[in-house]
């Protein structure tokens, strides 16, 4: 990791994060009735409360407007979820006018062509390995781990290591200490 961006990951105040293709495996299921259901990680789940708990705001931006998402942000007390446009950047503008926080202050995390524009405007990016050059050639990090399975929590960590505070995050759930 690069100083600068150690030091642009330690200037975060704010991440977002994608949902298809990044807190899930980019599979959309449908059942009979049209009910769009997901599939989230549970271990990613435990990064984004890891970065909350280290005083970072967490948002989910997805162009789905499935329902799931909502309950899924509620399980992980994240309060700010923008859902239902492929044209993120007018929701995240405002997020960030409404949270008075600057772009060099947010990271986002996202697997296709909708997320570039919130990754060129953000202080640090993030992807993952399936998506398209572009979005990867945008990205200050590439997660090993797959969408849906890892690779939130990789870069939940990756942040939280590079300010200092991962160890403080992992010894808060080590109950012998």
């Amino acid at each position: 990791m690069t100083s600068d961006f150690t030091s642009r990951l330690c200037g975060l105040r704010l991440v977002t994060f994608d949902i298809d293709g990044v807190m899930t495996d980019g599979r959309v299921h449908v059942d009979d009735d049209g009910r769009e259901t997901k599939s989230f990680y549970a271990p990613d789940g435990l990064g984004i409360g890891m970065l909350q708990r280290a005083g970072l705001t967490v948002a989910l931006i997805s162009g789905s407007p499935a329902p799931a998402i909502k309950h899924r942000a509620r399980r992980l007390a994240v309060e700010h979820v923008l859902l239902g446009t492929d044209d993120k950047m007018p929701g995240w503008r405002a997020l960030l006018a409404k949270l008075g926080i600057e772009a060099s202050a947010c990271a986002h995390m996202g697997d296709d062509l909708p997320d570039l524009p919130l990754m060129r405007a953000s202080g640090a990016a993030f992807t993952v390995a399936h998506a398209p050059a572009v979005v990867r050639a945008a990205a200050d990090h590439v997660a090993r781990a797959a969408p849906g399975n890892g690779a939130v929590r990789e870069v939940c960590e990756l942040i939280l290591e590079a300010r200092g505070e991962l160890a403080a995050a992992l010894a808060h759930y080590d109950r012998a200490s």
